[in-house]
């Protein structure tokens, strides 16, 4: 009961779009995300659990994926569905996040993210991160695509390893780099630091 009805809602967010001349063509929308993060087919059908056949089909529209594989595939973008029947162009209008409403997650070591970015994810990515004295990334560096980041310190301390350099920051100090290259953060102050990522192309 629940999918039929998650189902016609989506219909009708088709026809509506479709009523206004802005019909949306979820399979491209789908394409259009996934490139932007600089995934593969395979490694979004793998997170999703569908084959790579089937998703390739579906973001060419030649096959119709059901409410609940939407759901997955969504999931694997990091995006809702309903961002998949957004009109184009529909993101060009000022949308207000509210402090208390920003995504959240915990990370790391003593770590939380809040993502400022609205979704759908397109050309930037922005990323708000607090870090508790001794926190860190994690224990090891990381990479996630091949985006050009920023990284700046609102507030606090902190080292940052990248490859095999090692660069110490204070409040108001910014340094740019490729996010394949490992990388990993840790808070050297006695207070919590407070840091910006800015990333474009989306890659988290």
């Amino acid at each position: 009961m629940k999918s039929a009805v998650v189902s016609l809602q989506f219909s009708s967010m088709s026809s509506q779009a479709a009523s206004d001349g802005t019909g949306v063509d979820v399979g491209e929308r789908l394409r259009a995300i996934r490139r932007l993060r600089r995934v593969t087919l395979k490694t979004v059908a793998g997170r999703a659990e569908l084959s790579e056949s089937f998703l390739s089909q579906v973001e060419r529209g030649r096959a119709n994926a059901s409410v609940a594989s939407l759901k997955r595939i969504a999931g694997a973008l990091g995006v809702t569905v309903a961002d998949l029947f957004e009109p184009n162009g529909s993101t060009s209008r000022p949308r207000v996040l509210r402090r208390e409403a920003r995504p959240n997650l915990t990370f790391g070591t003593l770590g939380r993210k809040y993502m400022l970015t609205p979704r759908p994810l397109e050309h930037l990515q922005v990323v708000l991160g607090e870090l508790d004295a001794g926190g860190s990334t994690g224990d090891e560096p990381y990479t996630h695509g091949d985006s050009e980041e920023l990284l700046v310190v609102l507030a606090g301390i902190v080292s940052l390893q990248l490859g095999t350099e090692m660069f110490e920051l204070a409040t108001g100090d910014s340094i740019d780099y490729r996010s394949s290259t490992p990388h990993r953060l840790t808070n050297i102050g006695g207070d919590v630091a407070e840091v910006m990522w800015i990333i474009s192309p989306p890659s988290y």
